[in-house]
């Protein structure tokens, strides 16, 4: 799929990666923090939720150690991801000399104010060489349930080699206050032989990026489409993408959120199922906890990781980052996660689908009308 139009312009495929698979909070927060606990020089933290919760305290500590130890600790929140982030949480790493930006303030009063644009990414590069990427925001939501957390279903990675300069770049392009910030890019040698492209979104540019990254694969699609989405409500250009490939004989499967943190979009995205249905696709709901997971497989070859949704929102106002992956090995990891997920979910049935009751319905189709803020 590289050969034909995979790629999105100014952010190219790079070799000589290892990318490591972590399924939900109970994998990724131990690798993330097991390598906040072995920087050397620096460590970039970029969240839209951070929580001033058991895991967000367990994430707090780990940077107030590494400061208190020399390490430059740069850590960016979203303002209104993070609106109930408790103030000494915060006093407590600045206490500790970690540095703390808020994106986008929703306070009239405080710099830079604003509340349309918001920073969705996710975010963690150590030393320059180790970077973490996903769904996966800093929260109890996120953590294993045998730990007290809510268990969300998502997906996050592990990237060691060249692309992680790519993640240091786009954590450092959204840090405002450059004075003194340790622009920090070492010679990083082939860790792996895993292409990886990091495709994201910025202040003034690339607004569409991911978008444009989904549509361009699912038209070069020849096989199967597996596409898992916690927000769920793609515009007519990528269901044209999705409708077109079905029509040429691809398998396309979508896992989308039985149950959602956001009942709104959930709404919205169900309007469109009828229409879904009617083309051929496959597409079920994951019971139990959230699903948060932003993630497809197409072909077995090209695989993305990130916290683009399929939404109005993250197509024009948020800023996003998505890893590329194009590894067989790596698809069939991921494919045989997918695969595993359908395990919990339900099957939608058109025939049933069509005999919900009108209520349902109506709200379903007053939803969708306000997309576009959602």
């Amino acid at each position: 799929m590289r050969k034909k139009g995979g790629g999105v312009k100014n952010q190219h495929i790079i070799n000589g990666n290892k990318v490591t698979l972590l399924k939900d909070g109970r994998e990724a927060f131990p690798s993330m923090i097991h390598a906040i606990e072995e920087a050397s020089f620096t460590v970039n933290l970029e969240t839209y939720i951070l929580r001033s919760d058991k895991t967000g305290w367990r994430f707090g500590e780990a940077l107030a150690k590494k400061a208190a130890e020399g390490v430059e600790v740069n850590l960016i929140y979203d303002s209104v991801g993070s609106i109930d982030c408790g103030e000494d949480f915060l006093q407590f790493l600045q206490n500790h000399r970690v540095r703390v930006m808020e994106y986008n303030p929703i306070a009239p009063w405080k710099k830079g104010w604003q509340w349309l644009r918001r920073n969705h990414r996710k975010i963690l590069v150590v030393d320059g060489r180790i970077g973490f990427t996903g769904g996966i925001n800093i929260a109890d939501d996120y953590a294993d349930i045998a730990e007290g957390g809510k268990g969300w279903r998502d997906t996050h990675i592990k990237i060691e080699g060249p692309a992680v300069r790519e993640l240091q770049k786009l954590f450092l392009s959204t840090w405002k206050r450059d004075a003194g910030i340790r622009k920090y890019y070492p010679l990083l040698d082939d860790a792996g032989d895993t292409p990886v492209q990091i495709v994201g979104s910025r202040e003034r540019k690339n607004r569409k990026a991911v978008k444009r990254l989904y549509i361009q694969a699912i038209k070069n699609a020849k096989r199967e489409i597996y596409l898992t989405n916690a927000y769920f409500v793609p515009d007519r250009g990528a269901l044209r993408a999705i409708r077109n490939a079905r029509r040429r004989g691809v398998e396309v499967t979508l896992i989308l959120p039985g149950v959602s943190d956001v009942k709104v979009v959930r709404y919205a995205s169900r309007s469109l199922y009828s229409r879904l249905l009617s083309y051929g696709i496959k597409i079920f709901e994951r019971e139990g906890q959230v699903l948060h997971s932003k993630t497809a497989v197409i072909d077995g070859e090209w695989i993305t990781i990130g916290s683009c949704n399929m939404d109005h929102r993250s197509y024009l106002y948020d800023l996003e980052v998505n890893a590329v992956v194009y590894s067989r090995e790596f698809g069939e990891k991921m494919r045989g996660m997918f695969i595993d997920d359908l395990k919990n979910c339900r099957r939608i049935d058109r025939e049933e689908w069509k005999d919900r009751p009108f209520t349902e319905k109506l709200i379903e189709k007053f939803c969708f009308r306000f997309r576009h803020w959602m």
